[in-house]
């Protein structure tokens, strides 16, 4: 089958408008790459993972930083801020609850509300592309 995105062509357009109106709140474009490509890896979808890669490759970041995001805690490549963003990437992709009060203060202590705002659409957006991809198993560079 081909992208429901695709096929739904009124869907495509309101997507990209909100994936294009997260990048208009402050947070750096590379940060919210990373926070893209740590939700694509944890959900599995390798069409995303492929081009989170690709996006960041081309945005200027190190590969050291680009190989280890699903290891962020355990590197020193990141920033306290980025830190806090993949936390709470991580917290909202994992579980159908609330965020845990300690990711969401430690995220809202870099963050402005619409920044926190554009992180958490930037999130769940690409929740709603890995949802689209990972079940007819998109492939890779297909796009």
């Amino acid at each position: 089958m081909k992208n429901p995105a695709v096929l739904v062509p009124a869907a495509m357009q309101p997507i990209q408008s909100l994936m294009a109106a997260t990048r208009t709140q402050g947070v750096p474009e590379e940060l919210l790459e990373l926070v893209h490509l740590r939700v694509s890896q944890i959900n599995g979808c390798g069409f995303c993972v492929d081009a989170g890669v690709k996006n960041l490759t081309k945005a200027g970041e190190t590969g050291e930083r680009i190989g280890v995001v699903a290891a962020w805690r355990e590197t020193p490549y990141y920033s306290e801020p980025e830190r806090a963003a993949l936390a709470l990437a991580e917290a909202v992709t994992d579980r159908p609850a609330a965020v845990p009060d300690d990711v969401w203060d430690a995220a809202a202590a870099h963050f402005s509300e619409p920044q926190l705002a554009a992180i958490l659409l930037t999130i769940a957006t690409t929740n709603l592309f890995n949802r689209l991809n990972a079940p007819i198993r998109q492939q890779a560079g297909s796009w």
